[in-house]
């Protein structure tokens, strides 16, 4: 497999990291159902499926620092893209007249998140999901947040630098991820003999990767920095080799459904377009310290996502 070429990023200052909440923009906490929440019935659009319940659904995740994870207080996410999520809320209230709408949180997994938004179980999911052609064939995303590099974590004395340096090395990714495609598509085109396991979640991958179990960790690079700040001695580990693929994170919606996304695509590009808004927004996750021990991941705006805030774009990376 071809590797693309790395476009730049900076990231420094990544120091120990455990979860906690930040004042989010909620007005009240909301309530938490992992599988409460009922499937939208067959015909229903979202935002009648929202008008009728009185509840807006929010799909989140456990570990996707810093776009959507779970701190401090029980089944409140925050984050980035949660942030962004509730700029949507905002503007489902406008749109349906319902300044006291619900909200109600629904903890997604990478393995179960597209099922969940299919079947209107979840409106709306927003974290660190890759918007691709394949998952476009089953879900609707919004304009994308945000784009990324797929790379390794390694120790720092362990010899890899690359893709190339992982023959007969065992690797941990995080299973339903476009990371663990990629990763089991080179092993058997390049016939590495790689031992590849698929961790349940991000957190679970870092951490048999910290405790030896695995040699090297292919993910996401800003999610590899968020793991990476959760260790004691950061400094250790590294983030190396070129991209396999560049890949843009949107949020989720049932596919078809063309009036809830574009009140979804409308929030976010109402956010976009105020400059000293999402410029603030990004500084507060990215370049600033952030809960609970005031790790600052120091990972300036790249070209990349300054280009798709400036011109908004729901396509899949190139």
């Amino acid at each position: 497999m071809k590797l693309t070429a790395l476009k730049p990023f900076s990231l420094a200052c990544l120091a120990a990291l455990s979860l906690a909440a930040c004042g989010g923009e909620a007005s009240k906490p909301a309530e938490s159902s992992a599988s409460g929440a009922a499937p939208a019935a067959a015909g229903q659009g979202t935002l009648e499926k929202i008008k009728s319940s009185g509840t807006i659904v929010l799909g989140h995740r456990d570990s996707s620092i810093p776009f959507s994870y779970i701190a401090d207080q029980p089944n409140q996410p925050v984050g980035y893209a949660h942030d962004l999520q509730l700029k949507v809320v905002e503007a489902v209230k406008k749109e349906l007249n319902m300044p006291d709408l619900k909200v109600r949180y629904n903890l997604v997994t990478s393995q179960n998140r597209i099922p969940l938004v299919s079947n209107g179980t979840v409106d709306l999911e927003c974290g660190s999901t890759t918007n691709n052609l394949e998952r476009q064939k089953q879900v609707d995303f919004s304009n994308a947040f945000f784009e990324i590099g797929t790379r390794l974590m390694a120790a720092k004395d362990a010899g890899i630098n690359g893709f190339g340096d992982l023959k007969g090395k065992t690797v941990v990714t995080t299973a339903g991820t476009t990371s663990e495609r990629l990763l089991k598509e080179y092993n058997d085109k390049e016939k590495l003999g790689m031992n590849i396991i698929s961790a349940k979640d991000h957190g679970e991958a870092a951490l048999m990767l910290f405790n030896g179990r695995a040699q090297a960790f292919m993910m996401d690079d800003i999610l590899l920095a968020g793991e990476r700040a959760k260790t004691p001695n950061p400094d250790n580990w590294v983030i190396v080799g070129e991209p396999m693929s560049f890949e843009r994170y949107g949020c989720m919606v049932r596919k078809g459904d063309a009036p809830f996304k574009a009140v979804v695509d409308g929030a976010l590009d109402a956010t976009f377009k105020n400059t000293a808004e999402i410029d603030a927004l990004y500084k507060k996750w990215f370049e600033s310290p952030i809960p609970p021990k005031g790790v600052n991941l120091a990972f300036p705006m790249s070209v990349q996502v300054k280009e798709i805030i400036a011109h908004p774009t729901d396509k899949a990376a190139e």
